[in-house]
Formats: structure tokens, C-alpha cells, sequence
């Protein structure tokens, strides 16, 4: 059962040592939200932000998180959304169920790490840089007609 309906956020660097219970703090800097779960249990919540994990949207108002808070690992194992600061109690888990969802997060984690260190090794193509965005080039542009 969910006894926490809303999460109002807080923008943070870093998380503050006291977790308060209703507050979602978002650390842009590391990427990762944290929030005391929404059962009621106490237990902190950490949903870091990458592809392969969660997504955090701002739509300067409130926070979503996506997808859905899966507290597996607590004694909980409390499930629920977050939509727009809302909290939305969502259908509990077989044992089975969790064990696929785990599965899955971790091949993905997998993956995305892998596919990161191989953008971070591939060669330079270009001994200079290339201008793609359009104001780079403007810029150019300009600079050109006043030579």
C-alpha cells in the first residue's frame, strides 16, 4: 500500500544527509534522484539516471520518473510511478516476474556500458574539428564577412 500520493522535488548537487520523506531531491550533476519509499517502510530510494535505468522529466512543474519505482530489493518490494509528483500505487511482482525484470535491467546496463566505452575508444576520423550545428557555421559565416 501507498501512504506517500505526492513527491514534491528539490533540485540538489548532492544529497543531504536527511532523506525527508514526500521530497523528491534531484542531483542533475550526478544524475540521480533519491526519495524515502513511497510505502511508507522508510527505506531510501536511489533511481540514478541513464538509457539503461531510469529517466527524469522536468516539465517545470513537477518530476516524473520513468519508468516505474520497482523496490525489489527492500522488504517492501513496494511498486508505484511517478507522474508529474504524483505517486501511483502499480500491481505487485511474482517472484518470477522480478527475476525477468532484473535480468533485463542488468543485460541493459550491460549493454549501455559497453556501447559507451566504445564510443569513448573510437578513433578520430578528423584531424579538425567539424562545425555540424548550424550557429557554429553562422557564426563562421559572419566572421568571414568581415575579413
Amino acid at each position: 500500500m501507498i501512504r506517500t500520493k505526492q513527491l514534491r522535488h528539490r533540485f540538489v548537487e548532492t544529497m543531504p544527509d536527511n532523506i525527508e520523506t514526500g521530497v523528491l531531491y534531484v542531483s542533475m550533476e550526478y544524475a540521480t534522484a533519491a526519495h524515502r519509499c513511497c510505502c511508507g517502510c522508510g527505506e531510501e530510494v536511489i533511481t540514478p539516471f541513464n538509457p539503461a535505468q531510469w529517466q527524469m522529466s522536468f516539465n517545470g512543474d513537477a518530476v516524473s520518473l520513468h519508468p516505474s519505482v520497482g523496490n525489489w530489493n527492500l522488504r517492501c518490494r513496494s511498486h508505484y510511478f511517478v507522474r508529474e509528483g504524483r505517486v501511483i500505487e502499480a500491481p505487485s511482482w511474482t517472484k518470477k516476474q522480478i527475476e525477468a525484470g532484473q535480468k533485463r535491467d542488468k543485460d541493459a546496463r550491460t549493454q549501455y556500458l559497453a556501447d559507451k566505452s566504445a564510443v569513448v575508444a573510437a578513433p578520430q576520423l578528423h584531424s579538425r574539428p567539424v562545425e555540424h550545428d548550424r550557429s557554429s557555421r553562422l557564426i563562421g559565416w559572419f566572421k568571414s564577412m568581415f575579413v
